[in-house]
């Protein structure tokens, strides 16, 4: 029996994180270490999101989050963030077919009228053909960020206050997840990143107040199934309290 099988059959259905996200990192240097561009890098990274999406949605998890493209990274050379963006529309293209084979429902979040209006309007048509799959939502994080989400929600909630749809003292912290780009999802229970960087980099600042975080060395192109059983079941292994203790939580 092949390892990703054993470590497949060791997942307890029952406990599976609902919402996984993963911080997809060290395509460059993945590249880099293998005398090519860093554009190469990101072609190789498409198996492993078809790999990981797939094997999500097999096991059950609804929620499946990735961090494709930062606010930051539209500071990276003209010619990485040109390719990337190319990448992203050939990519969306190709996968919606298997999308829809798999019931997997697509998603974005970020400020993604800052894309080129062709990727916009390709992503546009993927969402809308995909939108009636229920197996799982995959979310796309693009010109993306964390302040970016808390910032757009703000103006949002002050507005609806200036319009008299909210009074000031009605915001909670269970008023502000409506206003975030997550609204209606729950939050991650399990962030991966891979790459052997230990930070969460401006991703899902709010959602991620108690997720359990997982970081591999391995970099994000390497990254199989195999990978992801191995994070969830490191995520089983864990005691989630909520800031209450051990004896609060068996009761």
């Amino acid at each position: 029996m092949e390892l990703k099988e054993q470590l497949k059959q060791q997942i307890d259905i029952e406990r599976l994180p609902q919402h996984i996200a993963i911080i997809m990192d060290g395509n460059g240097r993945w590249a880099k270490e293998r005398g090519k561009q860093r554009i190469f890098g990101h072609q190789s990274a498409v198996q492993s999101v078809r790999e990981v999406s797939e094997a999500s949605a097999e096991l059950g998890v609804k929620y499946l989050t990735l961090y494709a493209f930062s606010t930051e990274n539209w500071n990276r050379p003209l010619a990485e963030v040109s390719g990337l963006m190319t990448l992203l529309a050939q990519t969306i293209k190709a996968e919606v077919i298997t999308m829809n084979k798999n019931s997997i429902k697509l998603n974005a979040i970020g400020d993604l009228k800052s894309l080129p209006k062709s990727n916009y309007d390709q992503l546009m048509q993927a969402i809308a053909d995909t939108s009636h799959n229920t197996r799982m939502m995959l979310t796309l994080a693009l010109s993306y960020s964390g302040r970016w989400d808390l910032t757009q929600a703000s103006r949002r909630m002050a507005q609806d206050v200036a319009d008299g749809k909210l009074k000031s003292e009605e915001i909670t912290d269970k008023t502000v997840p409506n206003y975030l780009s997550t609204a209606g999802m729950p939050d991650p229970e399990l962030l991966i990143r891979t790459s052997g960087e230990e930070r969460i980099s401006n991703f899902l600042l709010w959602q991620l107040a108690y997720s359990e975080l997982y970081f591999t060395p391995k970099y994000w192109p390497d990254f199989r199934k195999a990978d992801l059983y191995e994070a969830i079941l490191n995520y089983q292994h864990r005691e989630r309290r909520f800031g209450k203790t051990s004896e609060q939580v068996a009761k």
